[in-house]
């Protein structure tokens, strides 16, 4: 069983429909008890970080994820919020990854949506997917390169396309509108 996070955000139905597609029981919830038994967790995201914590905080989901034991996958304003802080709203995140989300410059269009390729993955969530494949974003806001870089993305700048730590993995794009590569890495979480 997969619980995913609910708190209002943007896609979790579409998330909801990636797992239906590929067979896998799934429910959405905020109820802690439920959100421990689970066997994976995915915290998807869309919408904007400070009223997103604010939600989160008021059902102490905040302190639940971080604690989290089994395989937890953050989806771009989810893995937004698994960070240290966030320059939308001057959110403070979970601190799960220590580091920063930064506004993208204004060099190029923003938000960045679309197609973009990520390369240099390390994760096992890439499994059997080519080494520069296409995904799909939509975000104004990235994650920094570090040590927990699992892919990267350069749109305007070089980004963390991914990210993981322990049983915390997480992706700035979304594997549920990310086709056949999308469902894959999808398919990877499950297989953990």
């Amino acid at each position: 069983m997969i619980a995913i996070i609910k708190y209002n955000g943007g896609n979790v139905n579409s998330v909801q429909n990636a797992l239906n597609r590929l067979n896998v029981d799934s429910v959405i919830t905020d109820d802690p008890e439920q959100i421990l038994k689970a066997d994976k967790v995915i915290f998807p995201g869309v919408g904007e970080a400070s009223s997103t914590m604010k939600l989160l905080k008021e059902k102490e989901l905040d302190l639940l994820i971080p604690s989290l034991k089994q395989p937890v996958l953050g989806i771009c304003l989810g893995m937004q919020l698994m960070c240290k802080g966030n320059e939308e709203g001057d959110t403070e995140g979970m601190g799960i990854f220590d580091i920063n989300v930064r506004k993208f410059p204004s060099r190029d269009i923003v938000p960045h949506m679309g197609w973009n390729t990520v390369s240099g993955q390390t994760s096992a969530l890439f499994s059997g997917i080519e080494k520069s494949s296409d995904v799909y974003f939509v975000h104004s806001y990235y994650c920094e390169l570090s040590d927990f870089t699992t892919s990267v993305c350069d749109y305007i700048l070089p980004f963390s396309a991914s990210l993981q730590k322990d049983n915390f993995y997480a992706v700035q794009f979304h594997p549920e509108k990310s086709g056949i590569v999308g469902n894959q890495i999808v398919k990877n979480f499950i297989n953990l």
